[in-house]
């Protein structure tokens, strides 16, 4: 089976995590290591979830966000939602994550150059 997570380290030292497909009960876990992984093993000063590939999210799956937001605020790393889709933002407002994340609307200035749409943790 193809992991459902991508991670890359930019040359700043940013993290992104590339979320593929489904985030559910399925590999919610999986997702939320990654997130620690990347924390743990590289320190970077922010960490960017894209969820430009992401199809569905269920429960779990804002779980894993959740754990991997408290992995990076408690070493002091800036974690971040980017790209959410339309349905996905929706559920963080339904939710009430996207306070949680700080969720910043598709017109807003981007915090991360060249990615317009995301919702942030502070």
């Amino acid at each position: 089976m193809e992991s459902s997570i991508r991670t890359a380290l930019a040359d700043d030292g940013t993290v992104t995590v590339t979320v593929v497909g489904e985030i559910d009960y399925s590999n919610s876990s999986e997702v939320a290591r990654g997130m620690d992984d990347a924390v743990t093993a590289w320190s970077p000063p922010a960490v960017a979830v894209d969820l430009r590939d992401a199809t569905f999210i269920d429960s779990t799956g804002l779980g894993a966000l959740i754990e991997g937001y408290r992995a990076a605020t408690a070493r002091g790393i800036d974690f971040r939602v980017v790209n959410p889709s339309d349905t996905f933002r929706r559920v963080l407002t339904v939710t009430g994550l996207c306070g949680l994340f700080g969720l910043i609307e598709p017109a807003g200035p981007a915090l991360f150059e060249g990615e317009p749409s995301q919702a942030t943790g502070a």
